[in-house]
């Protein structure tokens, strides 16, 4: 059914964009929580307690610590978190992640004695579980309520809570590390750790109070609870015409693939499923693959390497991490500007560079014998974090959740982060190996897959920015015919102030 062009170009409210950044930024809390529980471990590595709690474990021991935990995650990725999401919705698949991963938390901070390797390890990996929940959960939900023109404006705010998850827990860290008394070492990881219950406790009281994703509850029968909640996302009323055209395009949506009756098998049997299944996997693959697993779990002991006193290491680190947040922020309005694909290229040699003058100088002046050697090695670890922050950190998952259809999305998007996890593995026990045994030269490495892999985006990548059903499925499938009636050939028109009636795609995308 096609919808006059003129009944849909009626402006939306503002209070539409307000409620959409309200909501989507209370998401980002669950993100911020994930991006504490990862960044807190970094501080707590180098923290003098809890060497002594874990009797001084070796580089290979932490790095067992810390890769366990994407055991978790690939698990939870492939067998959780998508039927979780799907069943129960978004709201309660975020809720469930950050429930078990305070439970995890809670393990970690009671680790000690004989038994502490082996409570951090659990901890790890029921935090792994409840994190991969949380990752795809919270992006999916703010891609399904933002319109198709500005989705990446909304979904980048989830690595925005991710990086002020790491900014903090860098900033308590350095807070802690001057409790230097007896009590201080034996408390003072515990209590960085315990921390995250938080803004945990906050999300888990606020999330209900949030409304469930129009795309799921069309998917389940709730039509009216859909019209509802699309009509508070668009700050209409619910019988408004706008309402009633995006909900209808929605429905229409639904019943065709419901129709059709298509497995989730058919991702890897149906030849432009899997076109995007593979990139999406893929790019998750090269985003861990890039080095910045290293970098947030191992920088305070790359920087004390450098010569660099404890305390100090963890305050660089928190400026670090702080200037991620304005890099991505900047990103939202990149990502949407320039494209995705162009951003992940100029990001893979942004960090190129960093990471080769990372490796090359400390070769040519070794043992910290040339303190201005290892100034610009600190300068280009600050280069790296915004080559990282513009790119890969928040666009993977941009890429991920947009370009599924809706019926294949979350199982999509958790098979694809599957991909992160196994290079989070990989990533996370070669550097603590490979500065052991080659030092700097571990650079070289992840400098390599950062040209790599900007190779295989520019050559094997399609742009998707503000791309509609109809794009997506031409992208991916090139026997797509579209109907010239289809009501998503509005859509790029859409947005707060240009209300275009979206079509299935991109509303839900």
């Amino acid at each position: 059914m096609a919808y006059p062009r003129t009944a849909a170009k009626a402006p939306l409210p503002k209070t539409a964009s307000l409620r959409l950044l309200a909501v989507s930024t209370f998401f980002g809390l669950a993100s911020l929580a994930w991006g504490y529980n990862i960044g807190i471990m970094a501080t707590i590595y180098v923290h003098p307690g809890f060497k002594k709690s874990l009797h001084n474990p070796t580089k290979a021991m932490t790095g067992l610590i810390t890769s366990i935990y994407y055991l978790g995650t690939w698990l939870s990725y492939l067998f959780v978190s998508h039927p979780l999401a799907d069943r129960f919705g978004r709201r309660i698949a975020a809720a469930t992640g950050i429930l078990t991963t305070s439970v995890g938390a809670a393990i970690q901070t009671a680790a000690r004695g004989e038994h502490g390797v082996a409570m951090m390890i659990v901890g790890r990996i029921v935090c792994g579980f409840g994190l991969a929940i949380v990752s795809t959960s919270v992006p999916l939900y703010q891609s399904e309520v933002s319109p198709a023109k500005h989705r990446g404006r909304y979904v980048v705010i989830n690595h925005v809570g991710l990086v002020a998850g790491l900014a903090t827990a860098f900033w308590v860290g350095y807070g802690v590390s001057h409790w230097e008394t007896a009590r201080g070492t034996y408390y003072g990881w515990r209590l960085s750790m315990a921390l995250q219950f938080v803004p945990e406790i906050f999300f888990l009281i606020g999330v209900f109070f949030c409304p469930e994703t129009p795309r799921w509850l069309v998917e389940h029968g709730r039509i009216e609870a859909a019209r509802r909640n699309l009509a508070w996302l668009r700050a209409l009323s619910p019988s408004h015409e706008l309402v009633h055209a995006e909900l209808k395009a929605i429905e229409d949506d639904v019943q065709q693939r419901h129709a059709t009756s298509q497995s989730w098998t058919m991702l890897f049997t149906d030849r432009p499923l899997f076109n995007r299944l593979w990139r999406a996997s893929l790019l998750q693959f090269m985003a861990q693959m890039c080095g910045n697993t290293s970098m947030k779990y191992y920088l305070p002991s790359i920087f004390m390497s450098l010569g660099i006193e404890r305390k100090l290491t963890l305050m660089i680190g928190g400026i670090e991490s702080t200037l991620k947040i304005g890099c991505t922020l900047f990103d939202t309005w990149l990502v949407d500007r320039f494209g995705r694909r162009l951003t992940l290229v100029v990001s893979c040699i942004v960090m190129s560079i960093a990471l080769l003058l990372n490796g090359a100088l400390p070769l040519a002046y070794p043992n910290n014998v040339n303190h201005a050697a290892d100034y610009v090695c600190i300068m280009f670890i600050f280069i790296y974090t915004f080559g990282y922050s513009i790119g890969f950190g928040p666009a993977a998952w941009v890429y991920g959740s947009e370009i599924f259809p809706t019926n294949f999305r979350a199982r999509g998007l958790n098979i694809a982060a599957s991909g992160s996890s196994i290079g989070a593995i990989i990533s996370s026990q070669t550097w603590p190996v490979g500065m052991n045994n080659i030092g700097s030269k571990t650079h070289f490495i992840f400098m390599s897959t950062n040209l790599v892999s900007a190779i295989i985006i520019w050559f094997l990548y399609p742009e998707t920015s503000q791309r509609s059903l109809e794009d997506m499925e031409a992208l991916f499938n090139k026997d797509y015919r579209p109907s010239v009636d289809s009501v998503d050939r509005y859509q790029d028109d859409f947005d707060e102030t240009d209300a275009t009636i979206p079509g299935p795609k991109g509303t839900q995308a």
